[in-house]
């Protein structure tokens, strides 16, 4: 934080002196409004997420924030600075001031990052465990690119099998405080299934963290390096303890303000489409043209989400619900182009201005899968705690589901979203979201 903020200062002295070079020589009034708007910058970056650690650590995302928080902030601050009459150098290099800055923090960012993933400033790793979860705590560093974390070894507890190669367990490494100082750890990750009754190591671990080191729980290890929570290694009291999973009033009103006025905009532009469509399914098979089916919403409130209807009238003669396949033969002839383009969500535009779903969240299940789901998945009823949503961070993440199994996969991508939903992370995902839809990934 410190380098971008002295960044952000740097920036906006070069980018006075380049338009008003004299000015900046004889005149420092500009220091005051600079001070402010470094401040302001700072905390517009910090809103969206950038310094927290439980992010995951690739340049990508990184980029993506910050020019988020540039591009709101821009707009704001310049208003701002021109309605209190700041000097007129400062607000004539503003513009120039943000690209200086935001170039040179991208710069900064990717340059570290990658001399991060090439081992020059690794991000220095220790496992407490040597058993499964250690093992696939190490898989997971393995198979994740780009985000210059180095596991330097594994410190085993007693009584705990071994399940990584044992070259790289750290034996006859005294304490774990011994072992942090020796090998220079900036973070401990704690990957064990059985925690109760070493109240040595927890004393230890206690004391790493007070000395600088990050100590952190394997599910947010998971949550920060995959974008999921995975349901294997969650507990209760890290829900309850940890951060996230809060449903403020703030953020419920600003994402209620951007979905009506998302939903209001998106109506007006796909309105005659949707109009073509409609014809389209009346033409094609016989039965009405939106279909109405009893979904579970937030806080497990029932509703109907509305679509337009894309199976024959009989899909489930049978009288029991059924998944939705891959080459379904319930699915009508125009009814497979809408659900590889998405164009039968539209109708659902609806139910976001009816308050009962948002642009973005958990897709809505039925409650006869909801009340299988839930007996067999633990935690599964979490993800009722916000609106259901078109679509959603298990939706660009992963593919069509259709059994349990993907069920639970998608819960753990839906729990990261509860736990850390944004206005960021909710415009990441529509943007993930036209991508999907162009490329038609994930169609069933």
């Amino acid at each position: 934080m410190t380098a971008e903020a002295t960044l952000l200062f740097g920036a906006i002295v070069v980018g006075i002196m380049i338009q008003r070079p004299i000015v900046a020589v004889a005149d420092l009034n500009f220091l005051w409004p600079a001070l402010i708007f470094v401040a302001s910058m700072m905390a517009i970056i910090t809103a969206v997420g950038a310094y927290r650690h439980d992010q995951p650590r690739n340049f990508s995302r990184a980029a993506a924030q910050f020019m988020f928080a540039f591009l709101v902030g821009f707009p704001v601050l310049y208003a701002a600075f021109n309605w209190m009459r700041f000097d007129a150098a400062f607000l004539d290099s503003l513009a120039l001031n943000n690209m200086l800055a935001l170039s040179g923090i991208l710069l900064v960012r990717a340059v570290v990052m990658n001399r991060a993933s090439a081992g020059s400033f690794a991000y220095r790793v220790m496992v407490i465990g040597a058993g499964p979860d250690a093992a696939a705590v190490d898989r997971a560093v393995s198979a994740s690119a780009h985000h210059g974390m180095k596991i330097i070894g594994f410190f085993p507890m007693k009584g705990n099998e071994v399940a990584v190669p044992h070259q790289r367990v750290l034996r006859n490494s005294g304490s774990i405080v011994d072992a942090v100082k020796r090998h220079n750890v900036n973070e401990i990750i704690v990957a064990l299934r059985e925690r109760r009754g070493d109240a040595t190591a927890l004393s230890e671990l206690l004391t790493c963290k007070l000395a600088g080191v990050r100590v952190i729980e394997q599910s947010t290890f998971f949550e920060r390096i995959s974008g999921e929570v995975r349901v294997d290694t969650l507990r209760a009291s890290w829900m309850i303890y940890g951060e996230g999973f809060r449903q403020d009033q703030v953020r419920s009103f600003v994402k209620r303000v951007f979905d009506i006025a998302s939903a209001v905009v998106l109506l007006g532009f796909t309105f005659p489409l949707m109009l073509m469509v409609a014809a389209a399914v009346a033409l094609g098979s016989r039965g009405p043209i939106l279909y109405r089916q009893e979904r579970v919403g937030q806080n497990g409130r029932p509703f109907n989400v509305i679509k337009f209807r894309s199976m024959f009238i009989d899909a489930e003669a049978s009288g029991t619900p059924q998944w939705a396949r891959a080459n379904d033969a319930r699915v009508t002839p125009i009814g497979k182009l809408m659900r590889r383009t998405r164009i039968d969500e539209l109708p659902q535009i609806f139910n976001v201005i009816n308050g009962d779903m948002s642009f973005v969240g958990p897709r809505p299940e039925r409650p006869f899968f909801v009340e299988q789901l839930a007996g067999q998945i633990p935690f599964y009823a979490a993800r009722h705690s916000v609106k259901p949503g078109i679509t959603g961070w298990a939706q660009v993440r992963y593919k069509y589901g259709s059994t349990p199994q993907d069920a639970l996969h998608k819960l753990q991508f839906d729990l990261y979203y509860v736990k850390n939903h944004t206005l960021f992370l909710d415009l990441l995902i529509l943007f993930k979201t036209v991508k999907v839809v162009v490329s038609g990934e994930g169609a069933c």
